[in-house]
């Protein structure tokens, strides 16, 4: 983290039963890594481990949130793992709508 400027940015995760927007104000130069574990939101939910979450800005899968430098007012948004891979339920579809 560099500099003296600070930014405002928003740090997000979301359970089919409890969620949580964190709004903070950050150095410029921190990353999207850096501002989740600043956010403390790994705290708040048990099995969250920011290391290995995938996360994006807006709704954008970033591939290496802890080189991603954040710009004022973006979101970091910590996504959860898919519970099943799309591409298989749509062939399990296909092949039961084809019997």
């Amino acid at each position: 983290m560099a500099g003296d400027a600070r930014i405002h940015v928003e740090v997000t995760y979301a359970l089919p039963d409890k969620q949580r927007l964190i709004g903070l104000d950050v150095p410029e130069g921190t990353t999207m890594l850096e501002a989740a574990k600043l956010s403390g939101i790994e705290e708040q939910f048990e099995g969250l481990v920011l290391d290995k979450a995938p996360m994006g800005i807006f709704g954008k899968v970033v591939a290496n949130p802890a080189g991603q430098v954040l710009k004022p007012g973006e979101r970091v948004e910590i996504y959860r793992p898919l519970q099943a891979d799309p591409k298989l339920n749509r062939k399990k579809r296909a092949a039961e709508k084809a019997r």
